[in-house]
């Protein structure tokens, strides 16, 4: 399966759930990186770290698929 196809496909869930999450951390580390206050430099870095981890979960939660014949066969197991 090709990129473009795996990131049209239906995601599961969790990694729905884990994608937005996973913007609003990037959100809010970018926020804090162009405030245009001083701020710590702890701060700073965290907000770094923050934005750097929130966009690799998206993209991440993003590329996950539903694999539909494998929720098939579970269901099989299940009767």
């Amino acid at each position: 399966m090709n990129v473009i196809a795996r990131a049209k496909a239906p995601t599961p869930k969790f990694f729905r759930i884990l994608r937005t999450v996973g913007l609003a951390l990037a959100a809010a580390g970018g926020t804090i990186l162009a405030a245009p206050v001083t701020l710590p430099a702890l701060v700073v870095t965290i907000a770094g770290y923050a934005t750097v981890a929130g966009s690799i979960m998206t993209a991440v939660s993003q590329t996950a698929v539903k694999d539909e014949l494998a929720e098939d066969e579970a269901e099989e197991q299940v009767k």
